[in-house]
């Protein structure tokens, strides 16, 4: 019974939490929309949204989606982060072709745009991105299954730490080489915020 209330609670907190993330994006929509136009906010702000998608190496505008969907439908994130990147590259094919001036609203659009169009080397890093994503998302569905699961025996632990331990390396290296690729679009993080 006590699993059922942790459950409620869990799914209620994902939900206002989701909530609270899409009245973030919705608020950065309206200030667009005020700058702007409304199309034009809805635009450049799915295009930023998608930018956090596709060139950060966490499920970080995925994640908003992928956690709060699993807790209510069971998927694993993996399969609800496939449809993220899916949506966020079909945003992308459009504006870039049919609408590239709503890259040049804002910076982060426009270093989007300066990534999208270098394939040498700037898809490396969406492909960096891919992977520390993914990987990220196949994670967190390990940690969520081996904490509903009832194996807790220690060879299973051992072998799940084993893993973790190759992960977190293997995602070090994501960051890196995901930081060198940064430098070299000229961004820099001490003179942002």
């Amino acid at each position: 019974m006590n699993g059922n209330i942790l459950k409620h609670i869990d799914g209620h907190k994902s939900i206002i939490k989701f909530l609270l993330i899409l009245s973030v994006l919705f608020g950065y929509f309206l200030f667009l929309s005020w700058k702007y136009d409304m199309a034009t906010g809805g635009v450049v702000s799915a295009l930023t949204w998608s930018f956090f998608v596709l060139c950060t190496p966490i499920a970080d505008a995925g994640i908003l989606l992928d956690f709060p969907f699993r807790l209510i439908t069971g998927m694993k994130m993996v399969f609800s982060e496939l449809i993220v990147w899916v949506l966020a590259i079909s945003i992308n094919i459009y504006a870039f072709f049919f609408a590239d001036s709503y890259y040049d609203k804002t910076v982060v659009t426009h270093i989007f745009h300066k990534v999208l169009s270098n394939p040498w080397p700037y898809w490396g890093l969406i492909a960096l991105c891919a992977v520390g994503t993914f990987l990220s998302v196949w994670f967190g569905d390990q940690v969520m299954d081996h904490v509903r699961s009832k194996s807790k025996s220690k060879g299973h632990l051992k072998a799940r730490l084993a893993k973790a331990g190759m992960i977190i390396l293997l995602y070090g290296t994501i960051l890196v080489i995901y930081y060198d690729l940064i430098k070299t679009l000229g961004i820099d993080f001490n003179q942002i915020g």
